[in-house]
């Protein structure tokens, strides 16, 4: 069904509704969506073909509450930076407090990397959290942000295959059920970095597939309802592939500034 605009300003429309009305933001989206023809906002994104992102700039609008989002590529394709790019949207956003959990990063390089895409966010340090813990796990996490997570929060966890690496923490698979229900409850975001295979470097065909992602252990993928891979043909590409896998096949190009680590 073609939108009567763009994503973004029937969101911006929403907004707008939301403050003449005084209701909530999902009701004015859901409101928004009634006009479109959809019975919801989330009715209308998983149906409608127009609201699949084109560019960098349009991808954190298609994630909803509740979702749970894999971020996948080879090491130094930018997966980090890619995820770290999104977060700064969402603070930028100011809707909710965002956290982001590491078990592979240090403050440096997460702070440095987050000042590539905003010098100045810092001043907004209380709509974020950068977290180094060595006892990230689900239950951490959940116990950590549920005091003050709010809806379209976005959590970035780094990275999933990680999580259950010490043997005192439950299997992957109990950890990513217990997120996802929090997930639901919170109407928040929660964002994986993930490692794929490293046998895809020989493949014929090197862009990862749902197939390639690394799982030391078990794990059912179908509980991750958006995933997205990375690719470039070349280490010095200016450009890099973005596939969003799974029930939505689709492909597009961003620009990649290798100098800087930073998407665009």
């Amino acid at each position: 069904m073609k939108l009567s605009a763009p994503i973004h300003i029937l969101k911006s429309k929403a907004k707008s509704l939301k403050k003449s009305e005084l209701i909530t933001m999902t009701e004015a989206l859901d409101k928004i969506a009634n006009k479109e023809g959809f019975g919801s906002w989330s009715l209308l994104q998983s149906k409608s073909s127009d609201v699949l992102p084109r560019s960098y700039d349009e991808i954190l609008d298609f994630f909803n509450g509740g979702d749970l989002v894999l971020i996948g590529a080879r090491p130094s394709y930018g997966k980090t930076s890619f995820t770290i790019g999104l977060f700064v949207k969402a603070i930028q956003l100011k809707r909710s407090k965002s956290y982001y959990f590491t078990l592979s990063e240090t403050h440096k390089d997460v702070a440095g990397r987050i000042g590539i895409y905003d010098g100045y966010i810092g001043r907004n340090d209380e709509l974020f959290e950068l977290n180094y813990s060595n006892d990230i796990c689900a239950d951490y996490i959940i116990s950590h942000t549920k005091g003050d997570i709010g809806n379209n929060s976005v959590i970035v966890i780094d990275y999933l295959q990680l999580l259950d690496e010490k043997r005192i923490n439950e299997p992957l698979q109990v950890q990513i059920e217990k997120l996802k229900k929090y997930a639901k409850e919170k109407n928040c975001i929660i964002i994986f970095i993930s490692q794929v295979n490293r046998e895809i470097e020989y493949q014929n065909d090197r862009r990862p597939t749902k197939d390639d992602i690394r799982l030391p252990n078990p794990l059912d993928i179908s509980l991750l309802n958006k995933i997205i891979f990375l690719f470039r043909e070349q280490d010095d590409s200016k450009e890099v592939e973005v596939s969003f896998s799974g029930k939505l096949e689709h492909l597009f190009k961003i620009g990649w500034d290798r100098g800087e680590t930073k998407f665009f």
